[in-house]
């Protein structure tokens, strides 16, 4: 009989966690599916902005239109690329990712005020960001001093 009311208890337990989560875990299945990724590299990232900024975070990817997806595609971008691996090889991995995805657009200033708030409670340097959105948007200028001559 114990044995019968803790495996209720265990059920009630686990439905009532995925009942609670499930808007989140959707949010988040939707990003990595799209960029075609676990959904680690995204969890990792909302565990280390802090529980706040975390849920902000999730919020903001729920809602449903393009423009916030894109938003949280570079506040990852930005965490995998200044906070977790700076190479040159990590950032071209990352560009060819959101090109594939339809997400690859030059990062803004919107952009970059949104990862600080994001993770801010990781107190990130804000030159560091500026300087790094200027190296991923050069990636999107096209080639000097090429010219057709007809």
């Amino acid at each position: 009989m114990i044995w019968i009311m803790l495996a209720t208890l265990v059920v009630v337990f686990v439905v009532g966690f995925r009942i609670l989560t499930s808007d989140s875990r959707r949010a988040i299945k939707r990003l990595s599916e799209r960029l075609g990724i676990t959904p680690v590299p995204l969890e990792s990232m909302i565990d280390q902005c802090g529980k706040t900024a975390g849920n902000e975070f999730i919020r903001y990817l729920e809602r449903p239109d393009e423009a916030h997806l894109l938003n949280a595609a570079q506040v990852l971008l930005i965490w995998q690329v200044c906070i977790v691996d700076g190479s040159e090889e990590n950032l071209q991995t990352w560009y060819r990712m959101l090109r594939k995805a339809r997400l690859a657009a030059p990062i803004t200033d919107a952009q970059v005020r949104l990862a600080l708030g994001f993770m801010r409670e990781i107190e990130p340097d804000p030159y560091e960001f500026n300087a790094f959105q200027l190296r991923y948007n050069q990636l999107f200028l096209p080639e000097e001093g090429v010219f057709f001559l007809h």
